[in-house]
């Protein structure tokens, strides 16, 4: 959708040179997510599989868990004095039975494209409660495999080759398959994405597959790697001392500083197959 992009006029400096362009910018834009229309949440994301981004988001909550649980999913029209749809406001309606969030899960402001967790009412409702263990997850990975996944990861992203300003998360097989891939400006929007596309299609949990995110590895990106059932979460950056503390307590893998080949693991170390050639183990 051409609101994934927004293009600018811009003054550039190179080379002692001095020259007019236009720039192509990522588009960060409000989503307003409502639930049984009441609102919810508003996250700042990049336009662009916001139904996903929705029910991804019911499922780092902890709300939903399989494709049933989402009644439907749409647009609010009259979402401006004028009545227009901005696509910015989007309502989901739980499907029968489903028991809405409790408050505490509310967010009291904003969230920003930078943090999944700001906001939150309060502290103790971060740590969601899981619908499925990963601890017993019986995934194996070659660390050859996992050296590959920045690459392939970065591959994939389209937007981010025109405009270098998004985040990057993809979902991938034992083997190194990629099986979903999302940019945002928001690192857990585009995990939220994944998550989304995942419950919509009725595939959680996501059993003996790896998170793979282009940026550092926070405490929310472990949460909702758990939430939805992943066993193993890698990132390009470094984890943060609560990220690695809460892998550490429900079983999942964790790896940092992944680039070129090179990795620190910092939990669940037994899952990672390394060559024979490999020193000191």
């Amino acid at each position: 959708m051409s609101r994934v992009t927004v293009r600018r006029p811009i003054l550039r400096l190179r080379d002692a040179a001095l020259s007019r362009r236009v720039d192509v910018l990522a588009a960060e834009e409000p989503l307003e997510i409502r639930l049984d229309g009441r609102p919810l949440t508003v996250t700042m994301r990049t336009p662009g599989d916001d139904f996903d981004l929705a029910a991804g988001f019911l499922v780092s909550e902890g709300a939903v868990g399989s494709a049933a649980d989402i009644g439907s999913i749409r647009y609010c029209a009259g979402a401006t004095a004028d009545g227009l749809n901005t696509y910015n406001v989007l309502d989901v309606r739980l499907g029968p039975g489903v028991t809405a969030p409790a408050a505490s899960l509310e967010r009291n402001f904003y969230t920003t494209s930078s943090c999944g967790v700001c906001g939150k009412a309060s502290l103790e409702a971060v740590r969601t409660v899981a619908r499925w263990e990963v601890a017993g997850d019986p995934l194996r990975l070659d660390s050859e495999v996992i050296g590959a996944l920045p690459d392939r990861l970065r591959s994939a992203q389209r937007v981010f080759d025109r405009t270098g300003g998004l985040h990057a998360a993809g979902l991938f097989t034992p083997e190194g398959e990629a099986l979903c891939v999302r940019e945002d400006v928001g690192r857990h929007n585009a995990v939220d994405k994944i998550l989304g596309w995942a419950v919509r299609g009725d595939e959680l949990p996501l059993a003996s597959t790896v998170l793979m995110v282009s940026g550092r590895a926070s405490f929310e990106l472990v949460q909702k790697a758990v939430m939805a059932g992943i066993p193993a979460l890698a990132a390009v950056s470094a984890p943060s001392s609560l990220a690695a503390e809460l892998a550490a307590e429900c079983g999942l893998t964790l790896i940092g500083f992944l680039r070129g080949g090179s990795m620190n693991v910092y939990t669940g170390e037994h899952r990672i197959a390394f060559p024979a050639t490999v020193n000191g183990r």
